[in-house]
């Protein structure tokens, strides 16, 4: 079974990125983020004959979440406290070989500027996100969270990390609470894979950062330690950052 994870930066316009990503990769669900419309807008048709279901918690320009499956899913769930009200969560159960897991797809808030009310709304969400994670582990054999963090973990994910010490996607603050909800029993799974350097997930559309990978790796999966054993591989699908007009985001998926 491959999960993938996608800010695909507006989904209207991406369907013939995701087209190709489908062609390619054949994932069992994807995980959007930054869908950028309202339910009734969202692109069902294009799913609905690719033969995919869609779960979908969309917002009017600006940020949204989705859930795109193979199989239906159950248990759908939007009720996540956000202090702001924005659609960026949304999760479902699935079944990995008789396990019940929680499925989370996340879009969490970028917080630039600092000392403005952006980045208090960060540190709010992210201290409810923990909350909320912390209630659930008790509830499922496994959970994986997926989607856009907008948090760089380390040095080793993002060049010139000196640069980025006071921008809100590194700030040691920041960098704090995402170790906080490793701490609740999670692992970043792209790390038990792969430790080299420079493994981007986004590249900005100016100063010509695709092709001088001058990137972050901010978009991630975290898998609870209770179904780690069930994971085959975890990659970055860098192709779709060199497609036509493609999303500055690039996928990442788990193979189980």
């Amino acid at each position: 079974m491959i999960i993938s994870s996608w800010n695909v930066n507006s989904v209207r316009i991406r369907t013939g990125n995701i087209e190709t990503y489908f062609n390619k990769i054949n994932p069992d669900i994807l995980l959007l983020q930054e869908i950028k419309c309202e339910d009734d807008k969202f692109p069902y048709e294009f799913f609905k004959k690719k033969k995919y279901h869609c779960y979908v918690y969309g917002q009017k320009s600006y940020n949204g979440v989705a859930i795109i499956s193979k199989n239906k899913l159950l248990n759908i769930e939007k009720s996540f406290n956000d202090p702001n009200k924005q659609s960026r969560l949304i999760s479902a159960d699935i079944k990995i070989d008789e396990k019940l897991v929680k499925l989370i797809c996340i879009y969490l808030p970028n917080g630039n500027p600092v000392n403005t009310d952006k980045y208090s709304y960060k540190l709010k969400w992210l201290k409810n996100f923990f909350n909320f994670i912390k209630k659930e582990n008790n509830n499922y054999d496994g959970i994986i969270i997926g989607g856009d963090f907008n948090i760089i973990p380390n040095a080793n994910d993002v060049d010139d990390p000196e640069s980025w010490e006071n921008d809100a996607l590194y700030k040691l603050e920041i960098r704090k609470e995402f170790r906080k909800i490793l701490s609740l029993g999670f692992k970043d799974s792209l790390r038990l894979f792969n430790n080299n350097d420079k493994q981007y997930t986004f590249w900005d559309y100016t100063q010509g950062s695709w092709k001088r990978n001058k990137g972050l790796r901010i978009d991630h999966f975290l898998i609870s330690n209770k179904i780690l054993k069930k994971i085959k591989n975890v990659e970055i699908d860098k192709f779709t950052r060199g497609l036509e007009k493609p999303s500055d985001h690039a996928p990442i998926k788990i193979t189980f």
